[in-house]
């Protein structure tokens, strides 16, 4: 299968070269690690078949965060301490988006913006929310910062979850309407306005368009599934995807790049075809800057309300034991930690009758260096990049 790193090794040499100085040092860090991952660079460990005699090499990944092969482990985990703060009440998803005339500032201020879009999106929802007509009481938000569209395009956006209901000031639970949580025209101005004013405070001498405070900002939401798998499912959706899955990637030949993607509302897949350094500018401009996260919690799901969650969770799952999830804060069995030798005793690739038997460990070469401001390693092909050593 094609990866974004294979075209990061073709390619990314002369990306540097020719845009030089002005490409930023996490774009450059992105570009090393992605190329290093799971190569003889980062150094990895050799098996061997105890049947066939067979050798088998395993290197080990570069865990940024940005990259495509990586943090399954990770995402499994997550969803699984996700688990356990979920609620038996239906979900509602969310999405807050700007206009297009912000784009350019926010993307020129990454570092202080995108922390502002989340803050306003979660405290307008929390707002409107608060109000009787509505929900009355204090929910939990999940957010998530998405930046791409499905063509690379540098489109910033937040992915909201929200269960259906919230905490009253006395403490008890107000489920929300099972199919609609509060109006998204009235929650779109309040967002407008609170991002606005975040803004100015975060960047005092910029000057915001004046045709953004007269538009109506678009705001998404629809209830979704209902139950823990169902919702964990959403949720893997959207937490850690990437700007470009491996999977969508068709062909590089020729300086040019081909991926698969599929407009919104539509199931037929098509296919767009971008010039290599183009493809590769797209997708570096999605590189978070160190520091910013892109998954937030706010209201009931924030750190300091989880003695809070967990008794709503325990009121609501007391009559339903068949959804009852188990007490984070209670003693748990200790998870068995993730051997250093992930592929020892697996059955052989080759023969498939011996079983894998580690051999040695390979060290990190020399080359695979750190700084962002030493250049990619030279254009090759995936099989030179990790030739067995």
């Amino acid at each position: 299968m094609l990866e974004v790193a294979d075209i990061l090794r073709r390619y990314g040499g002369a990306y540097w070269d020719r845009f030089g100085e002005a490409v930023p040092q996490s774009h450059r860090r992105v570009i090393r690690e992605l190329v290093n991952c799971r190569t003889e660079a980062l150094g990895g460990h050799v098996y061997v078949c105890d049947g066939c005699g067979h050798q088998h090499f395993s290197y080990h990944s570069c865990r940024n965060r940005h990259c495509p092969k990586c943090h399954g482990h990770d995402t499994e985990d997550w969803l699984a301490a996700r688990h356990d703060e979920l609620l038996p009440v239906p979900y509602f998803h969310l999405v807050f988006t700007v206009p297009q005339e912000l784009r350019r500032i926010i993307r020129a201020h990454p570092g202080r913006l995108y922390g502002v879009l989340m803050k306003a999106a979660a405290k307008a929802l929390m707002k409107l929310a608060a109000d009787p007509r509505y929900v009355g009481g204090k929910i939990g938000i999940l957010a998530v910062l998405h930046t791409w569209t499905r063509t690379l395009e540098y489109h910033p956006h937040v992915h909201c979850l929200v269960p259906g209901g919230g905490v009253s000031p006395d403490g008890s639970w107000i489920p929300s309407r099972p199919d609609y949580l509060v109006p998204v025209k009235a929650l779109s101005k309040i967002f407008r306005g609170i991002f606005m004013d975040l803004a100015r405070k975060a960047l005092p001498d910029i000057t915001l368009p004046k045709s953004i405070g007269k538009q109506s900002w678009v705001v998404y939401s629809k209830a979704t599934a209902q139950g823990a798998d169902h919702v964990l499912d959403y949720l893997g959706r959207y937490v850690h995807r990437v700007a470009m899955a491996n999977s969508r990637i068709v062909s590089i030949d020729n300086g040019r790049v081909v991926f698969r993607y599929r407009k919104v509302g539509q199931t037929t897949g098509r296919s767009m075809s971008l010039d290599a350094h183009e493809f590769i500018r797209r997708f570096l401009q999605h590189v978070l800057p160190r520091g910013v996260h892109k998954v937030r919690y706010y209201g009931l799901w924030a750190p300091s309300n989880r003695a809070l969650l967990r008794r709503i969770r325990d009121e609501l799952t007391e009559h339903q034991p068949d959804l009852a999830v188990r007490d984070p804060l209670e003693p748990q069995p200790s998870k068995p930690a993730r051997s250093p030798r992930p592929r020892e005793g697996q059955p052989c690739p080759h023969c498939g009758k011996g079983v894998l038997v580690w051999l040695a460990a390979l060290p990190r070469s020399s080359k695979a260096s750190r700084s962002s401001r030493a250049p990619p390693p030279p254009c090759c092909s995936r099989s030179s990049a990790v030739r067995r050593p």
